[in-house]
């Protein structure tokens, strides 16, 4: 049973090298940065959106703050001239008014929070993309530099050494382990 177990896993390892070498990782990694671009973008058109709204029941909100300023004087006139049906009928009115306008206080409330939840996400998800984009970029870099030179630092010294160079460190040793 172990060694089925252990054959296996084997081949499981093998069947994710092959798939490892398949994939283009530069290719993979470019594919990540534009889902992130694309999650980016539609977050922004989200918090537009938002924006939109909230203008248009701001908007609202201070017409209908508009109109509750011209109940006093109307209610005024129509206890005046004794008309209590119109004075009824106004007051159901303000009402109705003034609990629209709370209402669309309380949605212009959620809106906010909304929009400073997402520009927060916003935030997040840009500082992810500029990194994701930053290690893209060395990783790119390094592929070519390696696809350029097929030994690598080590197997290619810069410099070279002489045989006094060798004497001479062979002395220091020599000297040392005495």
């Amino acid at each position: 049973m172990a060694l089925i177990n252990r054959i296996t896993k084997l081949f499981r390892a093998d069947l994710h090298a092959v798939l490892d070498n398949i994939e283009e990782p530069e290719q993979l990694l470019k594919q990540a940065i534009r889902e992130m671009q694309q999650d980016l973008y539609a977050t922004e058109d989200t918090i537009a959106h938002l924006q939109k709204s909230q203008r248009k029941i701001e908007s609202r909100h201070s017409q209908l703050k508009q109109s509750m300023d011209k109940y006093p004087a109307e209610l005024d006139l129509c206890f005046q001239s004794e008309e209590e049906d119109l004075a009824r009928s106004l007051i159901k009115r303000q009402l109705e008014t003034t609990q629209l306008r709370d209402h669309l206080a309380s949605q212009n409330e959620s809106i906010q929070q909304q929009i400073a939840e997402l520009q927060s996400r916003r935030s997040e998800k840009q500082m992810q993309l500029e990194s994701m984009q930053q290690k893209a970029e060395l990783l790119i870099a390094e592929a070519t530099v390696l696809q350029g030179d097929p030994l690598s630092p080590w197997d290619n010294p810069a410099t070279s050494i002489n045989t006094d160079e060798i004497e001479i460190a062979f002395l220091n040793e020599k000297q040392r382990r005495q």
